[in-house]
């Protein structure tokens, strides 16, 4: 995946942010009822005090009407600052949602290449934990940047104003946290990408884990596998440990600034009311009461220092994990379907592929110049060692790959100038990896056909010997699956993989070992269904058992990417050579 900067990476979310003008409007209107609040607040408390302590009485009228606007003032401040919350949790979950959306989209489009050689689970743990951090450092950002921004401009106006001397202390002092926080944060944001790169490393791997808990079991590979996650744990702990603690040290040091500047403060304010000489340089009278309002603006003006430090070290974080889903978000989609490209309806069925070169790696050859014609209706079977091209055959089919060279055709259109979609939906593929997803049993069954009626699909799981162990579940075909299947046996959910494409009736099928996890009793029937199907339709039949394929039109063999031999079953038994050695094999004693 491609590498993104963090500077490229805030521009994009600030692109992102445009398609929320009016809301980011309505969140800087009541950022500024909150800043002007808080920033009324210290006026008047202020003269309330000066209405203690002058003359040596206390006047009433003015101590309770100052109070009366210190109460309306904080009152207006909690109500924006709560309407501005609200807001920027509509902003920042409408952003990341669109953040999702984008990725998961890029995901469907992405070539199969992509996924073969990523991890799933890291895949997973970039969409929904890095999302789930991302969406944090944009929230605290919109909720303390903003008003912050506005508190510091704010409250040195004022300050300038009542005393341009302690003015100019606060703002010579104050920056310092920024610089402390900026070194800080210059260090933390390559920790926390560390981070999220371990985290989507140890997901991947329970991930894989849990999905085959029982071969490691089976294997007694638990002990093994317990020191390989404490190793990626024990990293994960360490770059948390170690990010966390220096992100840490913002908060503290900042604070120790700030403390500083409220002692300056106090020290120049003592000295000016002590000092008439120094009095005497302002523009305006300066008095116990101007002093405490000082002291509460020195407050007030360093603690938005303070917390855009914060949100500076949650932002690097943010930006890390954002890096990594928008990796995703850049990752090349496969090549789209060109403008022009036909609609495939009323297919015969007629394959053929022409000098078809092919490999996964560019330095590891795998099928060469491969010709090969399928006639409307036949049955091509396929067979071969292991790692011979049997299922890339499958793949440039599909085109779930494209080949590098040469050409594909379906009733002689190329099938590079036809649409996936349409291709796909003319063939009906039964792998022998089976995959359900988490549904009733009839959707599952109607995947391929969401319109079907109640009376289809019962009579193509008849069709497939699969309507009396699904009439045995609790709620027939209503019954509610897991994720893969839940409980059902491999060769339970091969029935109902078998079920969808005898409702679909495509006009061609591509079957990989489709009958690989079913007894043999019922093997027997599915072959006699799969007659029935394939009658009239051109079908590309992936098998080891050769028993199975006895009956095909035509049989390739492949050996290294290469078709070396083909006929019928007869045919190459007579020739007496790959094929009929790797027959006879089979029935060895």
């Amino acid at each position: 995946m491609s590498k993104v900067s963090s500077k490229i990476v805030l521009k994009r979310i600030l692109k992102q942010l445009k398609n929320y003008k009016i809301l980011l409007s309505c969140t800087l209107f009541f950022a500024l009822l909150t800043v002007a609040g808080t920033l009324a607040t210290p006026i008047f408390f202020g003269r309330a005090v000066d209405a203690i302590t002058e003359r040596g009485k206390v006047d009433f009228s003015s101590l309770t009407f100052q109070f009366i606007l210190t109460g309306a003032s904080i009152a207006i401040t909690c109500v924006s600052q709560w309407l501005m919350n609200v807001i920027n949790n509509r902003i920042t979950y409408g952003v990341v949602k669109d953040v999702r959306e984008e990725a998961f989209k890029n995901l469907q489009r992405l070539p199969l290449s992509f996924l073969d050689s990523h991890s799933s689970g890291d895949i997973v743990s970039r969409n929904i934990a890095d999302v789930d951090q991302f969406a944090d450092g944009l929230l605290m950002g919109f909720t303390q940047l903003f008003t912050g921004v506005l508190t510091i401009v704010g409250t040195l106006g004022i300050m300038i104003y009542l005393n341009w001397i302690i003015a100019l202390i606060v703002f010579v002092l104050t920056p310092l946290s920024l610089f402390v926080a900026k070194f800080i944060a210059s260090k933390t944001y390559s920790l926390f990408k560390t981070t999220s790169q371990i985290r989507g490393e140890q997901t991947a791997f329970i991930n894989e884990m849990i999905g085959n808990l029982k071969v490691v079991q089976a294997f007694n590979r638990e002990e093994e596998n317990m020191n390989k996650f404490d190793d990626v744990n024990q990293r994960l702990t360490q770059a948390s440990l170690k990010s966390i603690f220096y992100s840490s040290l913002t908060n503290p040091s900042t604070r120790f600034v700030n403390a500083v500047v409220y002692a300056a403060v106090a020290f120049a304010g003592a000295m000016i009311l002590i000092v008439p000489s120094m009095g005497a340089l302002l523009p305006v009278a300066f008095s116990v009461g101007k002093l405490s309002g000082l002291l509460a603006y020195a407050n007030q003006y360093t603690k938005p220092f303070n917390e855009i430090s914060g949100v500076v070290t949650e932002l690097q974080n943010a930006i890390a994990c954002a890096a990594r889903i928008y990796e995703i978000i850049d990752e090349t989609p496969q090549t789209p379907d060109a403008r022009d490209a036909l609609d495939l309806q009323s297919v015969n069925g007629d394959v053929e592929f022409k000098n078809v070169y092919f490999s996964y790696v560019a330095d590891k050859k795998l099928i060469e110049n491969l010709n090969l014609k399928a006639k409307a209706g036949q049955r091509i079977a396929i067979v071969g060692p292991t790692g011979c091209g049997k299922t890339t055959l499958i793949n440039l089919l599909m085109r779930f790959y494209d080949a590098d060279s040469g050409e594909i055709s379906v009733d002689g259109n190329n099938i590079l100038k036809v649409t996936r979609k349409s291709l796909r939906k003319n063939y009906g593929m039964v792998l022998q990896d089976t995959w359900l997803k988490s549904g009733t049993v009839r959707e599952n069954i109607a995947m391929g056909k969401a319109d079907a009626t109640d009376e289809e699909i019962i009579e193509a799981a008849k069709s497939a010997y699969a309507h009396n162990f699904i009439m045995q579940l609790p709620q027939g075909y209503d019954t509610v699956l897991s994720e893969d299947g839940g409980n059902l046996s491999q060769g339970q959910k091969q029935l109902l993989c078998i079920t969808r494409i005898m409702l679909c009736l495509p006009p061609m099928l591509i079957l990989d070992e489709a009958t690989s996890s079913i007894d043999t009793r019922t093997e027997q029937k599915i072959q006699a269904a799969f007659a029935r199907l394939m009658q009239g339709r051109t079908s590309f039949i992936v098998a080891h058992r050769l028993s199975t394929i006895k009956e095909a039109d035509l049989i390739l063999v492949m050996r290294d990417g290469n078709i070396i031999e083909q006929g019928t079953h007869a045919e190459l038994l007579k020739l007496g050579g790959f094929y009929s050695n790797l027959y006879n094999s089979q029935f060895a004693i």
